[in-house]
């Protein structure tokens, strides 16, 4: 299994960035996928997660600027980032836990930068 993610960038503060994570492999099901992120000497951190079914939850830090999304006929969840700030900066790896025919399993992504300029 592969979690792909692209769509990060440069942005200037103010701006919007959406970021996608497609899947791949011999899936089964997948269960939770989330956003992290990990900016310069800081650990990583949860962004956004959104379970199969019910409601996201997000860190305080994006509520009301950030929305994540999922299309599970596609394996993909997405990260709409609205209102970008510099502090935003970082890192964003997606997550998600997936069930194979051997068991469930945790998986990262590669990364995506995502700068925030002033």
């Amino acid at each position: 299994v592969q979690l792909q993610a692209s769509g990060g960038g440069l942005v200037q503060a103010g701006g919007s960035l959406g970021l996608s994570c497609a899947a791949s492999g011999d899936i089964l099901a997948i269960r939770g996928m989330a956003w992290y992120r990990q900016a310069p000497g800081k650990q990583r951190e949860l962004v956004a997660a959104i379970p199969t079914g019910g409601s996201a939850n997000y860190a305080d830090a994006v509520k009301g600027r950030f929305t994540i999304s999922r299309d599970n006929a596609k394996n993909t969840v997405y990260l709409q980032m609205n209102s970008l700030k510099p502090e935003d900066t970082a890192v964003y790896y997606c997550n998600a836990d997936v069930r194979t025919w051997s068991a469930l399993h945790n998986y990262w992504g590669q990364g995506t930068q995502v700068t925030v300029s002033q």
